[in-house]
């Protein structure tokens, strides 16, 4: 992002007003809480999509205080950079959302659809004046038909990718990701891949700051430290 040159000052205090040049500096501003958040991958297979994440660690936290990804259904998880604590919202917004799905039609929600509503939450606060947008970017991946991995930003805009990475460490993730990445590999090797994307963005990535989880059309099965500590 530019440096905010003094005549932005009048644009960049409520949410609902263009800068001279089409910004919303306040989104841009938002944005910036997603790049220093921790790193976080996403990718997809054949049969499935994995979801990987970096995190803080201090010796006197309970083990699983401090999650990065999260079960949305039995078919789709969630992972995210930025505030935490916007994440949240997100996420029970997205559990509620497919709940009802499946009470009203007696069936999974699809992926498209789930992510779409995320999107247009997203981007209804960039819209009213009063509320700040979330400081989170967000991948979101599942099988219903077949794999599907979407990424939304805080203006809400959505996109669909083979495999994707945000957060402070993502221009090396996706480097990685760029030259190994195959549609064909097999979950092993996506796994592996997805931990080598993580390491690539990080200085050091001990076992205990890294979460994974592997989801497919009827399971998200979230992978123990000692089963993570195998791969690497």
């Amino acid at each position: 992002m530019q440096p905010m040159q003094p005549n932005y000052m009048a644009y960049d205090r409520t949410i609902v007003v263009f800068s001279p040049d089409g910004r919303l500096l306040q989104v841009e501003y938002a944005r910036q809480a997603v790049k220093r958040g921790n790193t976080v991958v996403g990718l997809k297979t054949k049969d499935a999509v994995i979801l990987g994440a970096t995190r803080a660690s201090a010796p006197l936290l309970e083990n699983g205080s401090h999650k990065k990804i999260f079960e949305i259904d039995e078919h789709v998880g969630l992972v995210s950079s930025g505030l935490l604590a916007d994440a949240r919202d997100i996420i029970e917004m997205a559990r509620v959302k497919s709940q009802i799905n499946r009470l009203t039609y007696n069936e999974k929600i699809s992926i498209s659809t789930l992510m779409k509503y995320i999107a247009g939450n997203i981007h209804l606060v960039t819209q009213y004046a009063g509320v700040r947008p979330y400081g989170i970017g967000i991948i979101l991946g599942g099988v219903d038909d077949k794999p599907r991995l979407f990424e939304t930003d805080p203006s809400g805009t959505l996109i669909e990718w083979k495999a994707q990475s945000i957060g402070k460490g993502s221009e090396k993730a996706k480097k990685v990701l760029e030259k190994k990445y195959k549609g064909n590999m097999k979950i092993e090797e996506a796994v592996k891949l997805a931990l080598k994307a993580l390491k690539s963005g990080e200085k050091t990535l001990p076992v205990e700051n890294i979460e994974l989880a592997v989801i497919t059309a009827d399971k998200f099965k979230k992978y123990t430290q000692k089963e993570i500590a195998k791969y690497l």
